[in-house]
């Protein structure tokens, strides 16, 4: 996605949540367990001010977080949201900048991550506070799936592997992931997690999403470039498997990343072949969605 689209639902979804929390800081947070609203505000403050830091002084923070427990809330996301966005409109997204992910050293990965970071913590406060789930934009939507299989898995995996040795299957198996025109092949074995997938579709599933009754609806089952043998693109890509996918998984983008993210129920997808492959692709998630 490009800058100035990435800034602009960063901004809005910054908006969405300080109005949905504002209306009940003491609300439970159901999708992250033993969390109040209050919590949710208090961490996405923080993680925009250790960005911040990152960006400023070129370096990871040695010692995280400081002594904030003094700011209210909201106060301190209102602080944390200007700050983030006066070092995105300062830099330039290739510009250096320090990250956990090896092959993208720059604030233009920061200004992603911080994009899909506040989107599904925008949810998270919808849900604790019984208001409607706004509309995730189909373009921010295909990325955020596209970041959470190829970098938070595919990449998770491979950095942080005793996180996920009790979720990889053995023997290996493969789901195939669909969203409009886009596609991921999602290879999980006790070696890690590869996933093959054509950039160039996932960025048409932002622009071309089917529509039932006034909505975007779960998309047809379509194979990734990659799956039969030819070459995929993309960090966290693996090489093409010999065997077809055990499961399906299809979705509009705006679904199926709420799925992914267990933001959503198991019916709000479309699925065919063996339900224990999907569910253990959820289960290797787990760990990466933490």
């Amino acid at each position: 996605m490009l800058r100035v689209r990435l800034l602009e639902c960063l901004a809005a979804d910054q908006a969405r949540l300080r109005q949905v929390a504002s209306a009940d800081l003491g609300a439970a947070v159901p999708s992250c367990p033993d969390w109040t609203v209050a919590d949710l505000v208090r961490h996405v403050a923080v993680v925009y001010l250790h960005k911040v830091e990152c960006m400023r002084t070129g370096r990871i923070p040695p010692s995280w977080p400081p002594e904030l427990s003094a700011e209210e809330p909201l106060a301190l996301l209102d602080r944390a949201c200007l700050a983030l966005r006066a070092e995105f409109d300062s830099r330039d997204p290739a510009a250096l900048a320090p990250t956990w992910y090896d092959p993208d050293q720059t604030v233009g990965f920061w200004l992603r991550r911080m994009a899909q970071e506040t989107v599904i913590h925008r949810v998270d406060a919808e849900l604790a506070t019984a208001q409607p789930v706004a509309e995730i934009p189909a373009d921010l939507a295909a990325d955020g799936i596209d970041e959470l299989l190829r970098i938070l898995l595919g990449y998770g995996t491979r950095r942080w592997p005793e996180d996920f040795t009790d979720v990889l299957p053995d023997p290996a198996i493969q789901v195939l992931a669909t969203a409009g025109p886009a596609s991921w092949l999602v290879r999980l074995g006790p070696d890690g997690a590869t996933v093959a997938s054509d950039r160039a579709s996932v960025a048409r599933a932002g622009a071309a999403v089917p529509v039932q009754n006034g909505r975007p609806d779960a998309a047809p089952v379509r194979k990734p470039a990659g799956a039969a043998g030819g070459r995929a693109s993309g960090a966290g890509d693996g090489p093409p498997a010999e065997v077809g996918p055990a499961a399906t998984i299809s979705a509009s983008p705006e679904r199926l990343l709420l799925w992914l993210w267990r933001r959503s129920a198991d019916h709000a997808v479309s699925w065919a072949g063996d339900r224990a492959a999907i569910e253990r692709l959820r289960l290797a998630l787990a760990p990466a969605t933490r």
